[in-house]
């Protein structure tokens, strides 16, 4: 199927979705869009049991569409600076610590506990998986998504300084999350010649200098910005800034979704403050959120429906629904530990960690890292526990976030 072609079904199907979710089920609109593409999936492949041959179509546009490449060199850029632009830099500022470490240790921690357990469950299984596998697939569902976290914690209504831990986590442990699965990754097919000093040069350069990429980058444009006063240059300005920073920084082999991130803290404070007239900042705020909104829609319509690239194995949906427990038990651990070190001399919500675990989304990031895996023993188990894993945080655990913080 023509790109093109599979562009505009998709861009139809999340359209139809969004009125029906908004017309009939009224839901969060990422939450209702996953859910009713996931139960046409299904449907579509009951149907196909039945004898009509209908699956076979949908199962050539999803797969005509490469998933890791639309989210990870396409959308995420867009989305990431989307969501950055709307955060304050000094409410960061003050938790930078707590932010810090929930993105880095926090991530690497749970990546190991994920690992560990996930490993222990395929020898009792009997399931085909190295050790350096369970590691691989615990960097790949350790981070939280910034996608699904931003939209629904907006909604969620929780303490801000709660919403600001998890909003900046979720926006920083993605970058740092991929760097640690690409440093896994390229262990796993070294074939045991391990460099301990090029892992932590890798480590480097692709964190510091994503880092060091977003503020140059960022300031570059917040100075052509500040010389001019034309909204539509301005808005297409920015647009220009993360489609091409995020491609020149994966060119040098930097993190990119750090990079656009720091880029966009920078442009959404620095640059909303001293370089923007009010026409200039709301015609921004409203180009960006429409961008946040229809990426976000054909997105989660893309997740729902990638159930049809699935091996469907009753036993591996299995071990999917048990590591559905082991990754919110490994993130429990992972964010407990620091908050009660923490919370001796900071300030931390009521059911902070609680609330931090079952917050803690998983999404298309998870499962995009999981389609990279080369076709192997593995990969349709790893793939599977990805989708479950994926599936649940958004349904269950999107749904009743709100319910979880609202209880006294």
């Amino acid at each position: 199927m023509e790109p093109f072609h599979a562009i505009s079904i998709l861009i139809t199907l999340a359209a139809f979705f969004a009125y029906v979710n908004h017309r009939y089920i009224k839901m969060p609109m990422s939450i209702g869009l996953m859910l009713i593409s996931f139960f046409m999936a299904v449907l579509l492949i009951v149907m196909e049991n039945f004898g009509f041959p209908v699956r076979i179509y949908a199962d050539k546009l999803i797969r005509s569409m490469d998933f890791n490449k639309i989210l990870m060199e396409g959308m995420l850029g867009l989305l990431l600076f989307a969501g950055a632009i709307h955060v304050n830099i000094n409410d960061l500022s003050e938790q930078k610590l707590e932010i810090g470490t929930f993105a880095t240790l926090g991530v690497v921690s749970s990546t190991f506990l994920v690992g560990s357990m996930v490993y222990g469950l395929s020898e009792i299984f009997g399931f085909d998986l190295r050790f350096i596998d369970c590691l691989l697939f615990g960097a790949l569902i350790s981070p939280t998504d910034p996608i699904a976290v931003l939209g629904i914690m907006k909604k969620a209504g929780a303490p801000k300084s709660l919403e600001t831990k998890i909003a900046g986590e979720s926006l920083f442990n993605d970058g740092f999350g991929v760097v640690v699965f690409l440093v896994i990754f390229e262990v796993a097919t070294a074939g045991g010649d391990i460099n301990i000093d090029h892992i932590l040069t890798l480590f480097a350069k692709e964190v510091i200098g994503g880092v060091v990429f977003g503020l140059v980058a960022g300031y570059f444009v917040y100075r052509i910005l500040k010389s001019i006063n034309n909204y539509q240059v301005e808005v297409i300005i920015t647009l220009a800034l993360v489609i091409s920073g995020y491609t020149l920084a994966s060119l040098l082999h930097l993190s990119a979704p750090i990079a656009i991130v720091v880029a966009g803290l920078l442009i959404g404070n620095q640059g909303r403050n001293f370089a923007m007239s009010d026409i200039t900042r709301e015609h921004l705020d409203m180009f960006w959120e429409l961008v946040d909104v229809i990426l976000n829609a054909l997105l989660f319509v893309l997740i729902g429906l990638e159930v049809l690239v699935l091996t469907l194995n009753g036993k591996y949906l299995f071990a999917g629904m048990i590591t559905v427990f082991l990754s919110l038990l490994a993130r429990f651990i992972s964010i407990g530990i620091p908050v009660c070190i923490f919370r001796r001399w900071r300030p931390f919500a009521p059911k902070a960690v609680r609330i931090m675990t079952w917050g803690g989304l998983r999404g298309g990031i998870s499962f995009a890292l999981a389609l990279s895996i080369p076709n192997g023993p593995a990969r349709e188990l790893i793939l599977t526990m990805a989708y479950v894993v994926v599936v649940f945080s958004i349904l269950v655990q999107g749904l009743t976030i709100k319910k979880l913080i609202s209880v006294r």
